[in-house]
């Protein structure tokens, strides 16, 4: 999982994501796809399959950016 909380970090994470969704930074990794709550400094990782690998996340923020990438991940695609 990323190092993330000061912010020079979260600006570089910011200026490297594919897109920003209502403060979520999504960015493709080798292993899927980091997102990072750019407000709060937490993450996750979505794998390849679209499944949860890594979290730091509570289970209703989890859902919420499970939903925004469910909905926008078409726009990541090259």
């Amino acid at each position: 999982m990323i190092k993330i909380g000061n912010i020079a970090e979260m600006k570089r994470i910011a200026n490297n994501a594919d897109i920003i969704v209502n403060g979520y930074a999504f960015t493709k990794i080798a292993l899927g796809v980091q997102v990072v709550n750019l407000e709060r400094s937490t993450a996750c990782v979505f794998g390849s399959d679209d499944s949860v690998i890594e979290t730091s996340m509570d289970d209703i923020e989890l859902e919420i950016v499970t939903d925004y990438y469910n909905r926008n991940k078409r726009f990541m695609e090259d």
